[in-house]
């Protein structure tokens, strides 16, 4: 494939935005090249700026659920723009989508709108701290809740030592309030309460890790993480703005049978359009102003352009009693064909899955935290990324990320993949 106006494009955008992207993994230095820019998405369907055609398996880092542009979602945008962009005052669509969800979503009473998902997370450790309050929180190495500060946190020298910073204009006051542990390592929780006893406020995580490659919780982890909120008197916050309402209508509390304090969304929710959004328990989401003291707002939160996109995606899946069975079956053929194709060429890998998110790891071991996804041969990953692309396969430009598919793949984007995949010469 060509990528001149691609290229041209990049060399152009160095000159105006930091790096050329306006978020990092966009500009390829995972996998090594020039990112691609596209100009338009279409059902299962990206095309770049040289008219290159590929089928995606990002989906804009999963909201496009649907696929692109779906041709309902986009006539209830449509219809809505001719209504107004914005307007800065309560809309009825805020009310329609947050009664959706606290009606299909278990223990969520409450929710409140935001603009991303780092801010959804950002104001849910903020709300779980005025809540209890305390000032630490408990994240796991390989789990990412957004840029904020408070989140930017590489691990100590072990689990009871105090975080460091992992990007200047962290200080060390934000980061001593992060406690790290690894992902499905309980004892390690255990370890941390027990050493700061009575000062945690919460214990964050993603249900199923998005950004160390997909990740599974084992052993019953979000259930034991669980009961030890409930020992120590912490806030479990859920953050599902990956995995709300794309494993399950219900997300992940429906899924994993987990209750979770708090709960951030993000992706799905939006229909495409930039939003967030954390929900939980009425006697927490209380403590937001104006009711409580806990502040938190946002001129764009609640956009009535992101709500009608976010309402008419959620009501698309909601009327197909089919639709998860249909996405997860999709996800588990790739899963089974690519695995399948790989051993023939004796090309050592683990595939990880859970509903319609995916990962290919290029080792023979388990991946069950971000040490063991580091483990795996990235630098043959960057070679099967780049094999895949030039023959129209968009996959995530990392070893890190999780693949999303949508409802768009059918049967004859899946034949296309598995071909090419046959292609992929391992040297």
């Amino acid at each position: 494939m060509l990528y001149q106006r691609s290229s041209a494009l990049f060399d152009e955008a160095q000159k105006y935005i930091p790096g050329g992207v306006n978020s990092p993994v966009r500009a390829f230095k995972s996998v090594g090249g020039v990112p691609v820019f596209m100009k338009s998405a279409k059902g299962a369907y990206l095309t770049d700026v040289d008219d290159n055609v590929y089928i995606d398996y990002i989906n804009s880092w999963g909201p496009a659920i649907l696929g692109h542009t779906h041709p309902e979602v986009l006539e209830a945008i449509q219809k809505q723009a001719e209504s107004g962009f914005s307007f800065g005052t309560p809309t009825e669509l805020e009310t329609e989508i947050a009664k959706l969800i606290v009606e299909h979503v278990p223990n969520v009473d409450q929710v409140r709108m935001v603009s991303s998902g780092t801010e959804a997370c950002m104001s849910a450790i903020r709300l779980a701290r005025g809540y209890t309050g305390r000032d630490k929180f408990i994240k796991f190495e390989g789990c990412y809740h957004g840029h904020s500060d408070s989140f930017l946190i590489k691990a100590g020298s072990g689990a009871a030592t105090f975080g460091n910073p992992s990007s200047p204009g962290v200080t060390a006051g934000t980061a001593k309030d992060t406690l790290l542990a690894r992902y499905n390592d309980i004892e390690q929780v255990e370890d941390l309460f027990t050493h700061n006893d009575g000062q945690i406020a919460a214990v964050i995580v993603e249900p199923v890790a998005g950004n160390m490659g997909c990740v599974l919780p084992e052993n019953n982890f979000l259930q034991k993480l669980r009961a030890l909120c409930d020992k120590h008197g912490a806030v479990l916050i859920l953050d599902e703005v990956m995995t709300g309402f794309r494993l399950a209508f219900g997300g992940a509390q429906e899924l994993f049978n987990v209750k979770a304090d708090l709960v951030t969304y993000g992706k799905v929710i939006g229909g495409g359009l930039p939003v967030g959004a954390f929900g939980g328990r009425k006697e927490i989401m209380n403590c937001l102003a104006p009711r409580g003291a806990v502040y938190q707002a946002g001129t764009l939160s609640g956009n009535p352009l992101a709500m009608r996109a976010g309402l008419s995606t959620l009501e698309l899946i909601r009327k197909d009693p089919n639709f998860y069975q249909n996405i997860n079956k999709t996800t588990e053929t790739l899963d089974f064909e690519i695995a399948k194709i790989l051993n023939e060429k004796n090309i050592e890998h683990r595939i990880n899955r859970k509903g319609s998110m995916m990962s290919i790891f290029f080792h023979t071991n388990s991946v069950s935290n971000f040490d063991e996804a580091a483990m795996a041969n990235h630098s043959l990953f960057n070679n099967f990324f780049h094999q895949l692309l030039e023959k129209g396969i968009y996959l995530p430009p990392s070893g890190f990320e999780t693949w999303f598919i949508s409802d768009a793949i059918k049967d004859k984007e899946i034949d296309q993949t598995l071909e090419v995949i046959r292609q992929f010469e391992y040297s």
